[in-house]
This record gives structure tokens, C-alpha cells and sequence, in this order.
């Protein structure tokens, strides 16, 4: 068995105070019987000033040794918050670059388009490239928007104030269906259990706009990808001091190599490239969750569908 090498010093210390008493009993004893008592408690007295050293330098040794775990312990969690800090910060300066390099060519191409409406509707090729740069430009210019409020997100203060969480749910999913209704799209089965007895869900504290903007994303997504009549589910619960709202659909799922990249920026599934956005929805859910103190998190299977489960603590009186 080796020895640690911060104890050898300790341990050649001991045995050195131990045969010190040995050699000075044996000295003792035989010059004279007289000396027998002295020896008899001088040695033993040796021998346990021995141990005890032994024993002070395997704590002194355990100690310091734990010290110096707990110190490279807490260097590397500092060095992980610190290049999580800084892949932040230089995260933030890109969507701050890319809305200012995407926002004058956008307004640009925008007022282009609304010149050339005129000459645009004289022949239905001319009609359709024009409806298709229209359509186009209009994207570009939502996704720049996205790219701004999703940098200023992450930086600015929010609002502070009391929210009813129940009530951010209530008027999203009324927007949702007003808005499919005034498109002249079938309306979407939706369906809300949020609690009342034995007390309603809690409040949480948090600027209610940025609130609804994420339950408003989560239920926009869920209804977009499910088939026309299927059901999603609005559901609200009380986990410990933590409001969840959940929003589970029925549309395709998403793939399990696609889960942990959902909440990305510019992120779209395979399965998603047909269909309409940006590839922000997820990503403003996830930051509007964060800086109210929360989380936001998915499971999914494919075929069958995905839930999507918003955390934010409660507001306690």
C-alpha cells in the first residue's frame, strides 16, 4: 500500500518520537532497578505521542486535500460560468450584428416590391413573381423583428409586476381562435384545465406581455402543426412552488436527434420546412422562461405528438 506523499514527513516524525522513547526506557532501565517506574510510563507515553502525531497528520493531510478538491471544485464551476457568460454575450453581439446587416436591405426590398405594383399587375406572371417577393420580404422583415426582440430580450430589465397566469392563458388561446377564425381556417380543437379547487393556479411575478407572447407561441406552434380537427390541450398545475403550463398537440413529434436543439435560434426540424415561421418561436419561449427565473422544456414522440411544458416560480404571499 503506498503512502501519500504530503504524510511521509508526519509518519518519519512519529517513528522518530517513537524510538526516542524506546531508546531513552531502555537507557533508563538498565542503569538501575530504581528506574523500572519511570520506564514503564515514559515509554508507553512515547509510543502514544507517536500515534497521536500519526493520527493529527493523516486529518492535517485529509483536510488539505479536501480543501484543494473544493478549490479546483469551485475554479472549474467558475470557468464554466464564465464561458457560459461569455458564449452569451458574444451570442447577443451576433443577433445585435445580423439585425443591423438584414435591416436596411429588408426595408429596402420592401419599398422595391410596393413600387413595382402597377407595372406588376399588368400580365399574371408579373402578378405572381410580385405576390411571391411580397410574400418574401414580409418574412424577412418578421424574422429581423424576431432577431430584435430576441436580443433585447436577453438584455433589457422586464417588468416586474404581479400575473395572472391563469388569465395569460385564458387570452391566449381566445387570440389563437379569433385569429384562425378571421383567416377563415377551421377552428382549432383546444381544449384548457387549469385548476380552481382546492385553489387556483398562483401567480407569478413577471411582465405579463412577454408572458403571453410565450403561452401565445407554444399554443400558435401547437396548433400549426397538428391536423385540422385533432386536439390540443391547454393544462395548467402547481408542481411544488412552480407553475407549469403545458401544451400538448398532435401533430408529427420530433425526432429524438432534434430535441435538444428545439429551443435554438433559426431552428427547424425536418419536418417543419414546409410549414410557415421563423425558427424563433421556441427560442423567444425559452428566453422569456429564463429571464422570469424558469425553464422551458419538451418531450415528444414521433406520430404521436409533442408537449411542451412552460416553469416559471410561483409568486408566494
Amino acid at each position: 500500500m503506498s503512502v501519500p506523499r504530503g504524510l511521509r514527513p508526519w509518519i518519519v516524525a512519529a517513528g522518530a518520537v517513537a524510538l526516542l522513547g524506546l531508546v531513552a526506557g531502555g537507557a533508563l532501565a538498565l542503569s538501575g532497578r530504581a528506574w523500572v517506574l519511570v520506564v514503564t510510563t515514559r515509554l508507553p507515553l512515547a509510543l502514544a505521542v507517536g500515534g497521536v502525531v500519526v493520527a493529527g497528520a493523516v486529518v492535517a493531510v485529509g483536510a488539505a486535500r479536501g480543501r484543494r478538491v473544493r478549490v479546483r471544485a469551485a475554479t472549474v464551476a467558475d470557468a464554466e460560468a464564465a464561458a457560459r457568460a461569455d458564449e452569451r454575450a458574444r451570442h447577443r453581439r451576433f443577433l445585435q450584428r445580423l439585425d443591423h446587416e438584414l435591416k436596411n436591405p429588408v426595408t429596402a426590398i420592401r419599398a422595391a416590391v410596393a413600387g413595382l405594383g402597377p407595372a406588376a399587375a399588368s400580365d399574371d406572371g408579373a402578378a405572381r413573381a410580385h405576390a411571391t417577393l411580397d410574400a418574401q420580404a414580409g418574412r424577412l422583415a418578421h424574422l429581423v423583428a424576431d432577431l430584435r426582440k430576441l436580443a433585447e430580450l436577453e438584455t433589457q430589465p422586464i417588468e416586474q409586476e404581479d400575473v395572472d397566469v391563469a388569465q395569460v392563458v385564458r387570452d391566449a388561446v381566445d387570440d389563437v381562435l379569433a385569429q384562425a377564425q378571421a383567416a377563415g381556417r377551421p377552428r382549432p380543437a383546444v381544449t384548457v384545465s387549469l385548476p380552481t379547487v382546492p385553489w387556483p393556479l398562483p401567480h407569478v411575478r413577471g411582465d405579463v406581455d412577454l408572458l403571453y407572447l410565450a403561452v401565445y407561441n407554444l399554443l400558435g406552434n401547437a396548433v400549426k402543426f397538428s391536423p385540422p380537427g385533432t386536439p390540443v390541450e391547454v393544462r395548467g398545475s402547481d408542481e411544488g412552488g412552480t407553475v407549469v403550463v403545458e401544451v400538448a398537440d398532435s401533430g408529427p413529434g420530433v425526432p429524438d436527434d432534434e430535441v435538444g436543439v428545439v429551443f435554438d435560434e433559426l431552428a427547424r426540424g425536418r419536418d417543419a420546412r414546409g410549414t410557415p415561421g421563423s425558427g424563433l418561436g421556441l427560442a423567444l419561449v425559452r428566453v422569456i422562461a429564463e429571464r422570469h427565473g424558469g425553464r422551458a422544456t419538451l418531450r415528444s414522440r414521433v406520430g404521436h405528438g409533442t408537449v411542451v411544458r412552460l416553469h416559471l416560480p410561483a409568486d408566494r404571499p
